[in-house]
């Protein structure tokens, strides 16, 4: 990584893919302007079929773009792919590349020489990596005996050997069980800030995966790009107004004088119900114009006698920023097929 300013790690300008098909083409990607800055951990996020992978194969120059420029850290993917090739990598969900009779150790000492690792460093590398990704029990394991999510974590690990400034993550849980994609997710994050500028793509149709790892996200639809910002952000998109449930020892007087209230645009009590705890207690759900009129609602509370058991906010998710953007669930358009293996069109 060097140590003067760096370009963007990722330019894209129009790119678009189209693919020769019957009874008529199909846009893969339809003019993604994209710019992703040096150490950060951005997402594309949307279901099978979205482009996702295919913006990631033209960005790691395994394929070329239908029209317009991409760039990975400066270099054109057209153009300079031997400079890209040294300082990325990629790793796949579900990937089963190199040999199942080899052990853990060996199978990634042999990446290792296709990346151009002399043999003293290449296990030094090795080493390293298979004890980060905590497979040092299965080092001396053939890789055919590996679980899923083990393969996963050494599928990692050859994605690291190289030390690449930008790491490509295509669905890199895909398949896994909940305890083994939360390793997973630990691993990457800890690589990705352990050095300033390293940066991740990552794309996943998870929800949560996203929400939970990417300081921003651009959510992809049938090839293009329908919004990009933080979690939080985009989030905020979807929710105009403040949302609260709060749990209430008692309500006296009812909802009615608390819907009153400046900046109150609703209030309702619903009857009593046991909270977490078996205590009986009155919930009462309140909509604001936003968070600053809580204050009044507590003090109103706080008049009548009334003690708070519990409060919570609603928040929206990154599934109801989908359903607004393109007006259908997210499980509704993974049913949507794209990409077939035929040539391209110009």
């Amino acid at each position: 990584m060097p140590g003067a300013i760096l370009p963007l790690a990722i330019e894209t300008r129009a790119v678009r893919r189209v693919y020769a098909a019957r009874p008529q083409p199909i846009v893969a990607l339809d003019g993604v302007d994209l710019e992703v800055p040096p150490g950060e951990l951005f997402g594309l996020l949307g279901p099978n079929g979205a482009g996702k992978t295919t913006l990631i194969k033209i960005l790691t120059t395994l394929l070329l773009p239908s029209s317009g420029t991409a760039r990975v850290f400066g270099f054109d993917v057209e153009r300079e792919t031997k400079q890209i090739r040294r300082i990325m990598n990629m790793v796949a969900g579900g990937e089963q590349s190199g040999y199942g009779i080899l052990t853990v150790r060996e199978q990634l000492w042999m990446f290792t020489q296709f990346y151009g690792l002399a043999g003293g460093e290449g296990w030094r590398r090795v080493d390293e990596l298979v004890e980060a990704v905590g497979l040092a029990e299965q080092r001396l394991q053939r890789v055919s005996t590996l679980s899923t999510g083990q393969r996963q974590k050494m599928n990692l690990a050859r994605g690291l050997l190289n030390d690449p400034w930008i790491l490509f993550l295509d669905e890199p849980t895909l398949g896994l069980d909940v305890s083994a994609a939360r390793s997973l997710r630990e691993l990457i994050v800890e690589w990705q800030r352990a050095v300033p500028g390293r940066t991740i793509l990552l794309t996943t149709h998870y929800m949560a995966e996203a929400d939970e790892l990417c300081d921003r996200i651009a959510i992809v639809d049938r090839g293009r790009i329908l919004a990009i910002g933080s979690p939080t952000e985009l989030k905020k998109r979807v929710q105009r107004e403040s949302i609260f449930r709060i749990e209430l020892d008692r309500l006296d007087g009812g909802a009615g004088a608390l819907a009153r209230l400046p900046g109150v645009v609703s209030a309702s009590a619903a009857a009593d119900v046991a909270d977490s705890v078996g205590r009986q207690v009155v919930v009462m759900n309140l909509v604001l114009e936003d968070d600053g009129a809580l204050g009044r609602v507590v003090g109103a509370l706080a008049e009548t006698g009334s003690r708070i058991q519990g409060l919570r906010k609603s928040e929206p998710t990154l599934e109801d920023v989908f359903v607004e953007l393109v007006g259908r669930g997210f499980e509704d358009s993974e049913a949507a097929s794209m990409v077939p293996a035929t040539e391209e069109v110009g």
